[in-house]
């Protein structure tokens, strides 16, 4: 009993008990033997993760995210990748997460067309989205999309600019469209020229493209691209054309990729803490699981960069 108490970090345990007991352990290499645990606690600690887009630099940083927090409390990860819009595919998903014997399930980066699928499922068991909004149907958890698209407008109203095109990802990803949303309430509030948005696909070669396609000089003093690659792109595009960032062009990115302070210039983005997001995710997870009270959304909060792809509104030629 006391070598169990040990193991489960119980607090009526002296310290001079725990550190005997600690020592024999790592003496023995002792490890539990989680078949033996499972039946006893009719639990497998293991949670299964359904991830959209698992290539993608933000999923799969925080598939990684959670599957250190997972490590750290003995928990494991099972995880499967979903391509398809078809509900049939989120079912055979989970269907295949549940037959492994998860005690919970995690949707990373999700679409409004994977929520809607998981909706109509009864999973029967505890669901956590990490996706900005709440939701009545699962537990969220997210870092603060509406921050950071608050920050990233701040940030290039107080140096001047008032006139700012946003390059978003594709609206059907939860994310894209809570960043898409902050930014234009952020910017009526500073009441910046109203445009409509670009709709692009969070990879670099689309805003490559966009930026090479345009027959003029863009008359817009900056861009807030969603993510890193995008801003990326934009910023390869544009010093074709000869046009300089940021001065003739500031351009904000999303991500804060590891990458970003050695981008030429280097990019001004919002980072967001991906580790933290997993530990989070995680912890909430554990305690539904464990029958404990837990909020149904929790928000992590994000950091601008501030580097040197964004300056003051420059004065272009106009072609």
């Amino acid at each position: 009993m006391t070598v169990s108490r040990v193991l489960n970090n119980h607090p009526n345990i002296r310290p001079d008990t725990r550190a005997k007991v600690l020592a024999v352990i790592e003496e023995l290499n002792y490890r539990p033997n989680s078949a033996a645990r499972a039946l006893a606690t009719q639990r497998n600690r293991r949670i299964g993760v359904l991830v959209e887009a698992s290539t993608a630099y933000g999923p799969s940083s925080t598939l990684r995210g959670i599957e250190l927090a997972a490590g750290e409390v003995d928990y494991s990860i099972t995880s499967v990748s979903v391509h398809s819009e078809e509900q049939g595919n989120t079912r055979e998903a989970v269907d295949q997460l549940k037959g492994q014997g998860v005690d919970a399930l995690c949707v990373i980066a999700p679409r409004s067309s994977s929520l809607s699928a998981l909706r109509q499922l009864n999973v029967g068991l505890p669901l956590l989205a990490i996706k900005a909004d709440g939701d009545a149907n699962f537990l969220t958890t997210s870092v603060d999309q509406q921050q950071g698209a608050s920050m990233v407008v701040d940030h290039l109203a107080e140096l001047g600019h008032r006139d700012v095109l946003h390059l978003s990802g594709p609206l059907d990803w939860l994310d894209a469209r809570a960043r898409e949303r902050a930014f234009h309430a952020r910017a009526k509030e500073w009441r910046l020229r109203e445009r409509p948005i670009v709709v692009g696909d969070w990879s670099a070669d689309f805003a490559y493209d966009y930026a090479i396609s345009l027959k003029r000089r863009p008359d817009y003093t900056a861009i807030f691209a969603a993510n890193d690659e995008m801003a990326l792109g934009l910023i390869h595009g544009f010093a074709k054309r000869g046009i300089g960032v940021p001065d003739e062009l500031s351009i904000v990115g999303f991500d804060d990729l590891p990458l970003t302070a050695h981008f030429l210039p280097p990019l001004t983005t919002v980072r967001q803490d991906f580790h933290a997001l997993g530990s989070k995710a995680v912890s909430v997870l554990i305690a539904a699981v464990e029958g404990r009270e837990v909020p149904m959304r929790t928000k992590l909060a994000v950091e601008l960069k501030v580097r040197e792809s964004s300056g003051p509104p420059g004065r272009p030629t106009h072609e």
